[in-house]
């Protein structure tokens, strides 16, 4: 990948992947199962990877943590949108992604996923880039754990210019969107894609800063949270905003779509659905209820730090 090897980007992230899922495991005190996969010959896409996924425990429902890392004879028209000089190129993917789904209404779902991608156009001239970022997505929010949440993010991004924290969290809020709502799926956090603007390995440098900082952003959010008393009022409101968790993944979400268009391993790809979740024909909540303040005072596009 340019100046940036396909091993030290297979061994950061594979390094990324265990420290992340071992510090969940130690937390949540049951195991991930690891399933390594491989794409059989004659498929539209070559490579392998490893996916880690724990179901069922006492802290997560379920928390999906995967590695891949594919070879394909063209990109998919999602990851050309915005490089349409690249449509039909043979590329190189390889990232780490993330959505843990936990099963006390008061800790927030996460997501988070860094990326690699090098592609080779007609001119025969090698473009590599990188994206990423992280975002959290509340069912009875707390504005402490947002702003704590967005100044990680902020402080992981410093180094690399001052810009950097308020362009990627626009750019979270405007892709995290439900539009077909016009709603935000959570608090948002921080997301960038295409982005090689301060050279490869400054620009890589920046992805593990990012990525690195996942733990701290989000771990001592689980730990307040994680015993708070909860009811089957609770549970039903989680299952109805996780149905928009849904709606997101599969009507909007570039890698949902680049995974299933250029044929990648179907069960990876969709283990950032929840286990359950419902929908409710047009609710409608107390306006005082912290259910409504859920839509009304954070999912909506505002400055936290």
């Amino acid at each position: 990948m340019n100046t940036i090897s396909a091993q030290a980007g297979r061994l950061f992230l594979l390094g990324l992947q265990e420290r992340i899922t071992s510090a969940v495991a130690a937390l949540d005190g049951s195991s991930f199962v690891a399933d390594a996969w491989e794409k059989a010959p004659g498929e539209p896409l070559q490579g392998n990877g490893l996916t880690q996924i724990l179901e069922q425990g006492k802290v997560f429902e379920r928390a999906g943590c995967g590695f891949s890392h594919v070879r394909g004879a063209s990109l998919p028209p999602s990851a050309t949108q915005h490089r349409p000089e690249l449509a039909g190129a043979p590329f190189e993917a390889m990232g780490v992604s993330l959505v843990f789904h936990p099963r006390n209404p008061y800790v927030p779902t996460v997501h988070m996923n860094v990326r690699m991608i090098a592609a080779t156009p007609a001119s025969g001239e090698l473009v590599c880039w990188f994206g990423g970022g992280m975002d959290l997505t509340p069912y009875y929010a707390f504005k402490e754990d947002a702003v704590h949440f967005h100044q990680v993010c902020k402080d992981a991004l410093a180094p690399y210019g001052e810009d950097k924290y308020p362009r990627f969290k626009l750019w979270c809020d405007e892709y995290f969107c439900l539009k077909h709502r016009q709603e935000q799926r959570g608090i948002g956090g921080v997301f960038f894609d295409d982005f090689n603007e301060l050279g490869m390995e400054r620009s890589f440098e920046m992805l593990q800063s990012v990525a690195n900082s996942f733990l701290a952003a989000y771990m001592p959010i689980v730990e307040a949270r994680q015993s708070t008393p909860f009811g089957q009022y609770e549970r039903d409101f989680q299952l109805y905003r996780r149905g928009r968790y849904v709606e997101f993944n599969l009507v909007w979400d570039r890698g949902t779509h680049f995974g299933l268009q250029s044929g990648g391993r179907t069960e990876s790809i969709l283990m950032s659905m929840p286990p359950l979740c419902s929908w409710t024909y047009r609710r409608e909540d107390p306006p005082e209820s912290a259910e409504a303040a859920l839509t009304r005072d954070f999912l909506v596009r505002r400055d936290w730090v």
